[in-house]
Parts: C-alpha cells; structure tokens; sequence
C-alpha cells in the first residue's frame, strides 16, 4: 500500500513524485510505460529527431483530417521517464499573461492566473542568467543560453530586425513579441529533462518507488473513491493501492484515455465500448487542443547543414566537452508576433531551423536548407479523443479537428507572407535560393490556403482533454470541466489528474514549462499547503526602483 500512486513519469508526474517523496512519512509510487531515459539520444541534444518512432515514443497519429487534406498526422510523444521533455526541443517558453488571466477570468480557475503561477515557475527555474523579477535561479529545471548558433538562424533574426521585428533575448520577460534566441532546458550542453531535474536526484529516498515498463490499465475505485491502479508490469497483471490519492499524469493524450477505461468519461461513449460507468464526465476527452504549424523552407547552399557536422568528430566532442554543433536544439531561434495590431496578444511563433523540416521530422535532412515553422498559438479548433476499444493496450482515436474554427487559417496565411518578407530582406537574401515551400507556384491567397491544408501538421503541444474550470458546465465558455481548480476529478474523490491535459487552452508557446508550473502547484495542494504567494513583477521592479 502507498499513500500516492502517480500514473505517468512525464513531466508532471517527475515533479510530483520528487515533491511528494520529500516527506518521509509518505509512500509515493511513480508508474510509466516506458523504459528508463538512458539512451544516448535523448541526452544529445542535437540527436532529438532520432527519437521519433522509436522505443521511447508512443508515436501516435491522428484520424484523418477532413480539413487538413484528409491526412492522418504524426504526433509524437515521450514514452519513456522524463515523457516528452526527454524528446522535446527543450525551448523554455512559459507563453504569454494573457494566457494564464484567461483561465482564471473565463474559464474560472481561481488560483492560476499568471501572478498566482508565476512563484511556480520561479521555484521550479535555474536560470543560468540569474535571479530576477520574472526569472528564478535555484530550481531544479536548468534553463541556458544555447551553446552553438547556427549562422543561419542569426541571419534570420537580423533580417526579421531589418523588417520591423523588435529584438527580444527573453520572450519570458515582461514582452513576448519579438524574435531573437530561445533558451532551452539544458545543462552543460546536454538535454535537462524533468527527470534529471526532478527525478534522478530523487530515486534514492526509500520513500519513493519508480518502476518503468509498467502500463497502467485502468484505476480502481470503490463506493465512489480512487483506491490504487491496475498495471501491467512487464506482462504481469499487479495492484497498487493509494491510502491517499491516485493522480493521472499521463498526458493529454493517455490521461482521458485512463479515466474513460475506467469508466470515468462520456456515459454513451462508456457504454459502446462495454465499460460500466463509474461517473458520467461528458467533458473527458474533450476540448482538445495543439498548436498547428506549416514549414516554409529555402535553400540555403552556401551553409554548411547539421547533418554534414553530425560526424564522428563533433559527436566525439560532444561526448568529451558537451560542446559544439551537437549542442543545438535545432530549434534555435524565432518568436511571436500579432497578424493583426489590434490582437491582445501574439497569435504566430516562429520556430527556425537550420536545416530542412520535412514530414514532421521524420524526412531524411540531408540538404543544405532553412525552415520556419509558421505555429499558430491562439488556436480555436477543438478536438477529442475517443476510446478505439476497452483494451488498454489499444491506442485511442486522436481527432484535434485542425482548421475547424474556421479563423484559426487566415493568420498562417498572413504569417506566409511574413516569412516571405523576412527571407527576401538583407542579410537573409544573400545566404537563400529557390523557395523550397510554399514555393514560387504558391502565390494567391487561395492557393496559400490549399497548401496549408496540404502540409498542416502538429507542434507537438496538445493540451486540454482533462480541461480543469471553476464549474462543471461553464456557459461563457461552453468548457465541460473534468477537474475543479484543485485539479480533483468531479464525481471521484480521491482522484487528481495534474498534466497539460487541465489546461482549459494551450498557452502562447512551448508547453513544458507551463506543465512543470502546473505540477509544482499542484504538489502544494494535494499537501494541503497553502499556495505560494502571488506575484506581479511589475510590482517588484517598481519596489527596486523605488
């Protein structure tokens, strides 16, 4: 018997079995899927697309998309300790203000507006460039300037200057629109997941269990309680039973997957697929969201690629200093802006690449290229996720609806354009060729338009299935709530689920962070502390420069 069962050693479920265990009169059980995070790959950063499709993915697709080219679309996702953040690009993005007030002022989820989140994600940063109004130091979640910058994406950032983009070497800073550097979660050259941040200098404590290659099946609940889990573990059906509580961390995707085998979900959706209805939650699986994304791309051949630096010589490098061409994010730089003045907050991100960007990753990269990825990040399109059968071991049926909200198209449209301006301007221009996508052809908005439809795919962000809100049916928002503000399950006590699946919209960028705030919070209220104190770092620059 423990007293915290955890299903899922993603992001989320890392933080919460390092917070949790931290008092030894409690037991915690971390349960994932996957195996341990100890190949090679997941700590090179370079080496992310090689992680595609592999043992540590769950590589999902979607069901075809009626408005994206009737296309099913890879998505990605961390099986493995660390879950995504062990695959991920490790941009640090917290996403915009404006974000975090909505959930708390239209979805009412006191409690998580971004001045009630912000101390979160001070404590969980270890910021290399230091404490600050908006920037923590001593957390465990390393977060750095990138180590190697492709002279590629710094013509990019120049030319997007020259073009009227202001510069920004903090888009988690006071102003998110801009373009200039990420930073990433890594230390000393190498990836910084949530395991190593949170995980692995916790799996000593004789308080905390972690076990991998452990699925879990469904959740046991009696006379309307979450009682412990049933998991396979290597093929052997076992028991885990929670004094306490049972939390879900197992993503947006396997989270609604989770509650609806057993029997928490949609009652009709329950019953087609023979499942008796432990608690009709109509609100489980659905409002899914994701960030969409369209690459254009030029040839750049005066550049040397990364794939024609991914020799022995930098990966021996690499293995000796973690330094070098290896270091890349591949994702080194971008940002946001508005394709309308008038808009509260950015609604495109650029992601730029040095390298060709083709089918999700997974194409080979061996031309010398630039890609921008075209991200829409104020997304209207809901989608769902369905049971495809009451076996576990069955994938589930994946539908984000891309384009559905028919006004999430007219601003990648735009943001075609945008790109087109910034790659024609100087220095860009003179290290770019032929268009490689859209294309010269891809010229009238009506053809824009049937060319996103074409080549839309995921940023891998999905978020929202487990939608938390401050009712169960909000009218202003048209939200079906599965969890209150306290992240607790409605209609099963003892039942939490803390992952991006809670987040009733998907923040302006990246979501690992925000996930790893959320989690940090979360570990607070299923100890009955009281939350940490909000902050406005407005307030604190205004105290300093008093």
């Amino acid at each position: 018997m423990y007293d915290y069962v955890i299903a899922g050693a993603g992001s989320a479920g890392c933080v919460l079995a390092s917070r949790l265990s931290e008092n030894p009169d409690v037991r915690v059980l971390l349960l994932e899927a996957g195996p341990p995070d100890t190949a090679d790959e997941i700590h090179i950063p370079a080496a992310v697309n090689l992680l595609f499709q592999t043992a540590y993915d769950w590589n999902y697709q979607t069901v075809p998309q009626d408005r994206a080219g009737g296309r099913s679309i890879y998505w990605p996702r961390g099986r493995v300790l660390g879950g995504s953040s062990s695959i991920n690009a490790m941009i640090y993005i917290r996403g915009n203000r404006h974000d975090y007030d909505s959930w708390r002022d239209d979805y009412g989820c006191e409690g998580w507006g971004f001045t009630d989140l912000l101390p979160y994600f001070l404590r969980a940063e270890g910021n290399s460039r230091g404490a600050s109004a908006y920037h923590g130091a001593a957390g465990p979640l390393s977060v750095q300037d990138l180590k190697f910058k492709s002279a590629l994406t710094g013509a990019f950032l120049a030319a997007a200057r020259n073009c009227g983009a202001p510069a920004n070497d903090d888009f988690n800073g006071p102003d998110q629109d801009g373009v200039g550097y990420y930073q990433v979660t890594q230390k000393a050259g190498r990836r910084w997941s949530a395991a190593d941040a949170y995980l692995h200098p916790s799996a000593g404590r004789p308080n905390l269990t972690i076990l991998t290659d452990a699925l879990v099946t469904g959740i046991e609940v009696d006379g309307g309680r979450a009682t412990g889990v049933r998991y396979l573990h290597r093929g052997v059906e076992e028991l885990a039973g929670a004094a306490a509580e049972v939390i879900v961390s197992a993503g947006a995707i396997a989270s609604p997957q989770l509650l609806m085998l057993s029997g928490i979900g949609p009652a009709d959706h329950l019953r087609e697929n023979d499942i008796p209805v432990v608690a009709d939650s109509p609100g489980v699986g659905g409002n899914l969201s994701d960030h969409p994304v369209v690459t254009a791309m030029w040839s750049a051949p005066k550049n040397r690629s990364l794939w024609e630096r991914a020799g022995p010589v930098n990966l021996a490098r690499w293995q000796m200093t973690h330094t070098g061409p290896m270091t890349t994010n591949i994702a080194e730089a971008g940002g946001f802006t508005r394709t309308d003045s008038a808009l509260p907050a950015p609604d495109i991100q650029w992601h730029v690449l040095p390298v060709p960007f083709l089918d999700g990753g997974l194409a080979d990269p061996a031309r010398r290229a630039l890609s921008v990825l075209i991200t829409l990040v104020s997304v209207g399109s809901r989608g769902k996720i369905r049971l495809r059968s009451a076996d576990p071991r069955h994938k589930p049926l994946i539908d984000p609806s891309y384009l559905s909200d028919l006004a999430d198209l007219e601003p990648l449209v735009a943001a075609v354009g945008i790109a087109r301006d910034v790659a024609a301007a100087r220095p860009l221009n003179r290290q770019l060729t032929s268009e490689l996508a859209p294309g010269p052809g891809v010229r009238a908005d009506a053809d824009i338009r049937q060319w996103i439809r074409g080549n839309l795919s995921t940023l891998y962000h999905p978020v929202g299935t487990c939608a938390m809100g401050g009712d169960s049916r909000l009218a202003a928002s048209k939200l079906t709530s599965v969890v209150d503000p306290e992240l607790r399950v409605r209609g099963v006590d003892g039942l939490r689920v803390v992952d991006a699946s809670v987040m009733p919209t998907v923040p302006r960028g990246n979501t690992n962070a925000a996930t790893i705030a959320i989690a940090e919070r979360a570990a607070d209220l299923i100890q009955g502390r009281a939350p940490l104190a909000a902050l406005d770092p407005a307030d604190s620059l205004l105290a300093a420069a008093g």
